[in-house]
């Protein structure tokens, strides 16, 4: 009984790869920010309006049973990489522990170094210094904001959303137009120059919509008047993701580029929205550990491969095997020696025992077992206590471990093998070097603190004066001599007095206010400090008119832990300060 479907997807499979062979196939890989499962009409949700990506859906190989992390940051890291997030490094999204090392091998740098044009447009999210930005990982063309969002602490000050200062290609450009609608404009331009190349393509599109703050052009707000304020903006920004897909979709269409193009659309964890209003019948949501966590959309369409109708793949999936299929469907062998621990999906046998794991660690170490699922077929072992068989239970409410021990038994040691493998790794950091001719100036955010709370890592808390003396930077000096250390509290772009309140910039359409809305707090500084590897620096005064304050100081070769603090007058109150940019002394 099982013999036929396995035949036909080796079918598939070798007209696949005959198809690959004759002429690579392009690629455009769509991936949305907090958008679950369940936020597409496809799935059965009775208010969102997705007709473009249910087109898409009916056209394609999808993937009933994938898995990512609970948390956007390391499902880049596993997609991009074929690695579990936890062996990249990648198990956070601030705290130093979003960085990507640069010793990592991405899908763009094996598809560069096979011949393709490659190109990011929106987000990224795992490093904004050398040698973690997507440039240093394979992407040729990057059109992107910084930071894990939209006006977080590292992008462009008083970003929102509308009409921002974004990176194209290391420099500082002004766009024009709702973030969703430039990337996706940046990406059609650019895959219209590659097609005028005749150069294979991979364009990877990952919008930071519909991740919070939830902003959106009126009229997609409009689409959903009986709706609450937040959920109407959460899937009004999912229509203007569905209205840039199709438009997309036309374009390729009209250039006779549909044909070759593996065309992918996924997300990065479950969701953000209202789950009580629709969840497709899973628990949890971002964050969770609970199917509804981590159990995404995955839609590929190929006409010339063979995927153009709806084929359902049931097989238990996850983002570690993006790398491995994508490089198998355009015939890219991998190096000798590298890691994979994903599989080509195609590959799998319809009933696959394989076991695969999930988890969301939000910490500077990971921690066994916390908010993690072991996934094998539709069990679920959660946190190591709780046994759960979706077919009779999706809503994960009846724990089966006492009533199954061998199961819980087998999947336990399959974890623990998968930790014991792992953990030896944790403690290496993805240090942000100090020297290189990509770093220099090193301009740092409180986003990348090191500390046991957690940062400011966006601008509405830089604006609040988010109290605590923060946290260090992890760095590596890798030309010692003279530096100067700047340390400010507001950016340098906006060479504004560290004392000195902030006015409350524009709004933004949508029910949340925008970070730049937050009035600034003044603050009262009278000195600042700088502590390099525990050893603190004489402390320097602070003016009410100074912008910044500098120290100079010589550092020596290796890792270096750097806090810098500004202190109230009266010594009680600490702050860290949430810019410092180094340079070489003159």
């Amino acid at each position: 009984m099982r013999v036929l479907p396995f035949v036909k997807s080796l079918f598939f499979l070798l007209l696949t790869v005959t198809a690959a062979v004759a002429a690579p196939p392009n690629i455009v890989f769509i991936i949305t920010d907090d958008q679950g499962y369940g936020d597409l009409a496809a799935h059965g949700n009775p208010a969102v309006e997705t007709p473009h990506l249910d087109r898409l859906r009916a056209q394609s190989l999808t993937l009933t049973d994938y898995h990512v992390a609970p948390t956007c940051s390391p499902s880049r890291a596993s997609l991009l990489t074929g690695q579990w997030s936890n062996r990249t490094g990648v198990w956070h999204t601030i705290g130093s522990r979003s960085i990507l090392s640069g010793q990592k091998t991405s899908i763009a740098t094996l598809l560069k170094q096979a011949g393709y044009a490659t190109g990011l447009f929106g987000k990224w999210h795992l490093g904004d210094h050398f040698p973690s930005r997507p440039q240093d990982h394979g992407f040729q063309e990057v059109y992107a904001h910084l930071g894990g969002g939209v006006g977080q602490t590292p992008d462009a000050w008083d970003n929102g959303y509308f009409n921002d200062t974004y990176q194209h290609n290391g420099r500082e450009v002004i766009s024009e137009g709702f973030c969703t609608d430039v990337f996706f404009q940046q990406a059609t331009r650019w895959i219209s120059q590659c097609a005028q190349q005749k150069k294979p393509f991979f364009a990877y599109i990952s919008t930071n919509a519909p991740h919070t703050p939830l902003h959106c052009p009126q009229k997609y707000l409009d689409l959903y008047p009986d709706l609450s304020p937040h959920l109407a903006a959460f899937y009004g920004m999912i229509s203007n993701i569905d209205e840039r897909t199709g438009d997309l979709r036309q374009f390729l269409d009209q250039h006779g580029l549909t044909e070759n193009t593996l065309f992918i659309f996924t997300t990065d964890n479950g969701t953000a929205g209202d789950r009580n209003f629709y969840n497709a019948g899973m628990s949890g949501g971002k964050g969770s550990a609970l199917e509804g966590g981590h159990r995404v959309p995955f839609f590929l369409h190929w006409p010339k491969g063979g995927f153009s109708q709806l084929r359902p793949v049931d097989s238990l999936t996850h983002a570690v095997d993006v790398l491995p299929t994508l490089l198998d469907l355009c015939s890219v062998k991998p190096p000798e020696g590298l890691q994979l621990d994903g599989v080509n999906f195609l590959n799998l046998p319809p009933e696959s025992d394989r076991i695969l794991i999930t988890d969301s660690q939000r910490l500077q170490q990971p921690v066994k077992w916390r908010r993690t699922a072991v996934m094998q077929r539709k069990w679920r072992l959660i946190d190591g206590k709780q046994l759960f068989h979706l077919t009779q239970d999706p809503l994960q409410k009846e724990n089966l471990a006492s009533r199954f021990p061998e199961k819980v038994a087998e999947l336990t040691r399959f974890y623990e093998q998968w930790w014991e493998e792992l953990s030896p790794g944790f403690a290496q950091e993805a240090r942000i070097p100090i020297g290189p001719a990509q770093n220099s100036p090193l301009s740092l955010t409180a986003h990348d603190w090191i500390q046991d709370h957690e940062p400011a890592w966006n601008q509405r808390q830089i604006r609040a004066a988010l109290a605590g003396s923060g946290g260090y930077w992890a760095l590596q000096v890798l030309q010692p001599g003279s530096y100067q250390i700047e340390l400010r509290r507001w950016p340098a772009s906006l060479d504004h007095p560290i004392n000195a309140s902030l006015a409350s910039g524009p709004p933004v359409t949508g029910p949340e206010p925008a970070f730049r809305t937050r009035f600034g707090e003044a603050l009262s500084v009278g000195k600042a400090t700088v502590t390099l590897n525990g050893r603190s620096l004489p402390a320097a005064s602070v003016n009410p008119t100074d912008r910044a304050v500098t120290f100079t100081t010589t550092l020596e070769e290796g890792p270096l832990d750097l806090k810098a603090t500004f202190i109230s007058p009266d010594g009680q109150t600490k702050t860290g300060a949430y810019y410092v940019t180094l340079k070489k002394a003159p």
